[in-house]
């Protein structure tokens, strides 16, 4: 069909073609990305009530399953394949981006330095060695693609966060990333059973216990639930010691950057473009550290903004798992379960090592 431009009614008035084919757009994009924005949605809200009815399945974890299964259901599936697709990934890359961008106002750096020389210290080494160990353990095991560098990101950093933040800077593949949230925070929801059990028989005070936890568990809200069975002292001393953790997400992506330029320059051209050395969402975290470090924000919107980050992050993580085919994943599924495993194992002895040297 042929536009037809109508005399402009004014001087600067754009003609009405113009007009209405940009207003047209939007409607477009709505229709296009609804259906998936509201099985997102949907599996958000079945998450949730998954992780109310059983607290020790963090909401995250239950995003991720529910969003596989919807893939694997019949009558589901077609629409998760079709209509649903635009709306879906678009949930997996962009949310995933916001929600880590506000994960920045759960961090201030007062809160860092008070936790001592030592302490910092200490958190740096079980990140580097559980780092490095992670990423040997799955490149050795044979792992395909991305998965020994994401698996690394969750298990050092924290969890699904990192492997969102990870995986978009160098542009993974998606049955890769869910894999390794998969694996992760199964292996982070493991701890919430066993290290408690293990307080006691290895003799750990209730700061230190908490120290452990946050500097051997994976996500944040697993921390939570790990160290609270020690009481309040483990509690606050877990969360500082994991967002410490969390801090350093922001020079491990410019790293990941770093390194997917020099494999860039060896086979593409000069003229090729790069990415960023620090991504937009990282900057925008780095920003949310700053804003939480002035303390002007009130309790209310922190409290706000925690909430809207965890519902981002599932609906991201349901997005993501909504991608997942099944039966290609059985390739590498002994070697993936001994690589997570074995990693689990490795930082919370690196962590329990460096509470005891730090004690």
């Amino acid at each position: 069909m042929t536009a037809v431009t109508e005399p402009a009614q004014g001087r600067g008035a754009a003609p009405r073609s113009v007009a209405r084919t940009a207003w047209g757009s939007v409607p477009g994009s709505v229709r296009r990305l609804a259906p998936g924005l509201g099985l997102a949605a949907a599996g958000v809200c079945a998450a949730w009530l998954v992780h109310l009815a059983l607290p020790a399945v963090p909401m995250l974890t239950a995003a991720v399953v529910l969003g596989i299964a919807a893939a694997h259901t019949p009558w589901i599936r077609t629409g998760v394949t079709g209509l649903c697709r635009p709306g879906l990934t678009l949930a997996a890359k962009r949310l995933m981006r916001i929600g880590i961008v506000l994960l920045g106002l759960k961090l201030a750096l007062g809160d860092v330095l008070a936790l001592g020389w030592a302490t910092v210290g200490m958190v740096f080494a079980v990140v580097g060695a559980t780092f490095w160990g992670t990423w040997w353990l799955g490149r050795r095991f044979g792992l395909p693609g991305d998965q020994p560098l994401l698996i690394a990101t969750g298990y050092s950093i924290c969890g699904a966060s990192a492997i969102g933040a990870v995986s978009a800077a160098n542009d993974s593949d998606e049955e890769d990333v869910v894999t390794s949230v998969a694996l992760v925070t199964l292996c982070g929801t493991l701890a919430i059973a066993v290290l408690p059990l293990l307080h006691a028989p290895l003799g750990l005070t209730d700061a230190e216990f908490g120290r452990w936890v946050g500097a051997g568990v994976h996500d944040v809200g697993q921390v939570v639930a790990t160290a609270q069975t020690a009481g309040a002292d483990a509690l606050g001393e877990a969360v500082l010691v994991k967002l410490m953790r969390v801090a350093l997400l922001a020079p491990l992506v410019a790293a990941v950057v770093v390194a997917a330029r020099r494999r860039g320059r060896a086979t593409t051209t000069a003229a090729t473009a790069r990415p960023p050395l620090v991504p937009l969402f990282i900057l925008g975290f780095l920003a949310m550290v700053g804003l939480r470090t002035t303390g002007l924000l009130p309790a209310d919107a922190l409290t706000a903004a925690s909430t809207a980050q965890e519902l981002l992050l599932a609906a991201a993580l349901f997005g993501l798992g909504s991608a997942v085919h099944l039966p290609s994943l059985t390739r590498t599924g002994l070697r993936i379960a001994g690589v997570g495993l074995i990693a689990w194992v490795l930082i919370a002895a690196a962590a329990y090592a460096g509470v005891l040297l730090t004690a």
